[in-house]
């Protein structure tokens, strides 16, 4: 079963950029439906982006126009690139397969 690992969050400022990657340990190009979620403190996992099929995405309207969500299959890696943050963003985010595969999430945190 494929296991995920994400990275590249951290501290980030208002109006700043982050890219967060999801390493998978197994082969990525065979899985159709990868998404990221996020927590944000005393609220419930929200949906954020989708990617499936050859390249569709999809973004909830919060991040749509500021995130951008991409799968590189050779490397077996997800991306979520981040711009024009806002506080709002702050949240623990999660990578996430169709068949129920979640990592342990990586923080995000933007504030002055």
């Amino acid at each position: 079963q494929v296991q995920l690992v994400e990275s590249g969050g951290g501290l980030v400022q208002p109006g700043g950029s982050l890219r967060l990657s999801c390493a998978a340990s197994g082969i990525i190009s065979s899985i159709y439906l990868m998404a990221w979620y996020r927590q944000a403190p005393g609220k419930q996992r929200e949906w954020v982006a989708s990617i499936f099929g050859i390249g569709n995405t999809r973004y909830a309207d919060s991040v749509k126009g500021r995130f951008t969500i991409s799968r590189d299959n050779a490397k077996n890696t997800m991306y979520l690139q981040m711009n024009s943050l806002k506080p709002e963003d702050t949240a623990v985010y999660y990578c996430n397969t169709d068949s129920g595969v979640w990592g342990q999430g990586t923080q995000v945190t933007v504030s002055s």
